[in-house]
């Protein structure tokens, strides 16, 4: 294999391609391919501070590669891979998280004499495209106007006082917005600047609609390069009331997208519900506010979300950190325990981080029989300084997926090795050739972590299962030593 395909490479490859295959020997389990040890060597970081696993998938076989695999490590966004099968094994992948829509007054006549109450159950993703369509369900059950508030109820989760800029300073990034349990579009504000060549004007859309917050619908365009297009702007985001752009962007920039955190996250759920309701063609008297649900509240329609099956598809393949948060904490809202010889719910409760830990922690003891490392785990979404796990234990997490029912969901929702989701950019590094198409993975990033977990076809028909991780402050820019584990996986013959 390795004579075939440095002759292959003699055809058109670089002389870079053909130093990485040639570097593509051999490993017992204790050892680093080369070609992995020198890319790692490349980017200043030493051995030790990378863990390495890849199994065959099928039998009890010796792994091909175990590298300080029992060493516990901050897997980044990896750790998505053990709330996302927990949950698809607990719940089932036709789960489904209910948005309940009731009433504390009477419905007559197109009006109703009182509050809509709106409850959430934790829907991950309860978007503008749902909400819509659940308006519009709620004015064919009758619902034209409302006498009272709207009233939203968040609290079937209990979570910690956050600020958005603790993580790493960064309040305005959408992947540090806090979990809800009403979380309302990802709580996020996307905005696309549309230049018209002709009219030499630049057009910016804005979405959600959010009521009582003006956003300049122009910015200046100019013909200049375009660098770095977003400081161009100069946006102004500090005002909740306002959105304002003090500089201009570039026709030849062509149509991009900037999603930013509103600056007011508390009040994001309640503008843009009031906006969505009127927009839908409903009439409310009195304003959208927070509230909880009284005990004699009638229900007058509960709205089901997308299955969980789709929804761990949007975690893993875009690495979607408020939607992980939100499945992880689900776990423990729809169990106080697990007990796979039940398999029931316990008494309805509010999810919080920690139960949810015991959740998982609990169903990893009951599924795995050989002794692997529980997991330390603090949000579920990699998005933390605490989460903690070997590639060892992530390897056998990978075995048991890949041989229980609704193996394919699972499989499914990683990315495809050069192809789409997170893994889309194993393409243009250059190093897996081999690997495109032929790995689906995970990936993870935080300063000074990277990792990658999934699945590899080897040459030889064989599957495996193959993780990698780095913790160094050089981790960033080892990412291809973890490319060229995936490619060694690949050429197994």
């Amino acid at each position: 294999m390795k004579r075939f395909f440095l002759c292959a490479c003699l055809l058109g490859c670089s002389a870079s391609t053909i130093a990485f295959a040639q570097a593509l020997s051999p490993a017992s389990s204790q050892n680093i391919p080369s070609a992995i040890s020198q890319a790692l060597a490349r980017a200043g970081v030493p051995r030790d501070a990378a863990s390495f696993e890849v199994r065959e998938l099928n039998g009890d076989k010796s792994p091909r590669l175990s590298y300080k695999a029992a060493v516990s490590m901050n897997p980044a966004s990896v750790m998505k891979l053990v709330t996302t099968y927990s949950a698809l094994d607990i719940l089932g992948p036709t789960f489904t998280w209910k948005t309940g829509f009731y009433t504390d007054g009477t419905l007559s006549k197109g009006v109703l004499n009182g509050n809509l109450i709106i409850k959430g159950g934790g829907d991950p993703k309860w978007v503008l495209e749902r909400i819509e369509e659940n308006f519009k369900t709620l004015q064919v059950l009758g619902v034209q106007r409302i006498t009272g508030d709207i009233v939203l109820d968040n609290s079937v989760f209990e979570l910690p006082e956050t600020n958005s800029a603790d993580f790493d300073g960064e309040p305005m990034r959408p992947y540090n917005s806090a979990p809800d349990g009403l979380l309302v579009n990802f709580k996020a504000l996307i905005l696309k600047f549309v230049p018209d060549p002709q009219t030499q004007t630049i057009r910016v859309v804005s979405e959600p609609p959010m009521a009582d917050v003006a956003i300049d619908t122009q910015v200046t365009a100019t013909t200049d390069g375009c660098g770095d297009w977003r400081s161009a702007l100069r946006a102004d985001f500090s005002n909740p009331h306002k959105v304002q752009f003090g500089g201009s962007y570039s026709v030849r920039c062509g149509e991009n997208t900037w999603p930013v955190a509103y600056v007011e996250p508390a009040s994001y759920a309640i503008r843009v519900v009031k906006a969505m309701h009127k927009a839908s063609g409903g009439v409310l008297d009195g304003k959208v506010r927070y509230g909880t649900m009284p005990r004699t509240a009638l229900l007058l329609w509960q709205a089901p979300s997308l299955p969980l099956s789709q929804i761990i598809a949007d975690v893993n393949k875009y690495s979607n950190n408020v939607m992980a948060q939100q499945v992880f904490l689900t776990l423990s809202a729809q169990y106080s325990t697990f007990n796979s010889s039940l398999h029931l719910p316990g008494a309805p409760r509010t999810g919080n981080f920690v139960r949810s830990a015991t959740t998982v922690n609990n169903w990893w003891r009951e599924r795995f029989v050989r002794t692997v490392k529980v997991p330390t785990l603090d949000n579920g979404s990699g998005l933390s300084r605490k989460e903690r796990i070997t590639a060892q234990s992530l390897s056998e997490l990978l075995r048991l997926a890949a041989s229980r029912p609704n193996s394919d969901v699972f499989v499914n929702s990683l990315s495809v090795a050069g192809v789409d989701g997170t893994a889309a950019n194993m393409a243009k590094r250059g190093i897996a050739v081999n690997a495109i198409g032929n790995a689906q993975l995970k990936t993870g990033t935080l300063r000074d972590v990277a990792a990658v977990a999934g699945y590899a076809i080897g040459k030889s028909g064989k599957r495996y299962s193959v993780v990698g991780l780095i913790n160094h402050p050089n981790a960033s820019a080892a990412r291809l030593a973890l490319d060229a584990l995936v490619e060694w996986a690949v050429l197994d013959e």
